[in-house]
């Protein structure tokens, strides 16, 4: 792991509060939810199981409804501060890549790190979770014009493959993870869409 020494503004922020939406360490298993006969409700039960990732600060933070993205467990705003910029990556001469490489970095000699992946990006706006009910993310999440034009099954992909989503159970000295597993996640998107992806009102 490659350790880097940042200037004092950039150490300023650490995480405190506990969002309750979050706060579960595991997910319950798809598996779990077989027993409940009504495809309906079982897929409700299985939207909000997924929720306890979707309302993560590892997501949430980089899905805001306007403005730059926000930071830590407790989601403050961004330091230094940012802004979307052209392609969602930043303004220009200042794009997310110059402080957010292809990895996390330990910061030197402290805890905490910068986190990092290739790629690094805002979502787009018509991706903006922040301040959203579950219901509203599950009916965005299930629109392709707010979801990046994916079908259900390509949603189950994206839930289960992607990198930078995966990213979430592996963020780096001084983040909470994620609940669960990526594969879980995965599991659970599937097990909602094979029961009519049903949205909480």
């Amino acid at each position: 792991m490659k350790k880097i020494v940042l200037p004092a503004v950039l150490l300023l922020t650490t995480p405190c509060s506990i969002h309750p939406l979050w706060a579960a360490e595991d997910l319950t298993p798809a598996s779990a939810f077989q027993n409940i006969p009504d495809d309906h409700q079982r897929s409700l039960k299985l939207f909000e199981e997924m929720a306890k990732v979707l309302t993560s600060p590892r997501c949430l933070n980089c899905h805001p409804v306007k403005g730059g993205p926000t930071q830590g467990d407790d989601m403050h705003p961004h330091n230094p501060p940012m802004v979307r910029g052209d392609g969602d990556f930043g303004p220009p001469g200042m794009h997310c890549s110059t402080c957010h490489g292809s990895q996390n970095v330990d910061f030197a000699g402290i805890s905490g790190s910068i986190p990092g992946h290739e790629p690094w990006q805002l979502a787009p706006v018509s991706m903006g979770w922040q301040g959203l009910s579950i219901g509203e993310i599950c009916r965005s999440i299930k629109d392709p014009n707010h979801n990046g034009d994916r079908t259900l099954e390509e949603l189950i992909t994206h839930h289960s493959e992607d990198g930078l989503v995966g990213w979430a159970w592996h963020p780096g000295a001084g983040r909470t993870p994620a609940p669960g597993t990526q594969v879980q996640f995965g599991e659970l998107t599937r097990a909602w869409v094979e029961t009519g992806a049903a949205c909480p009102d």
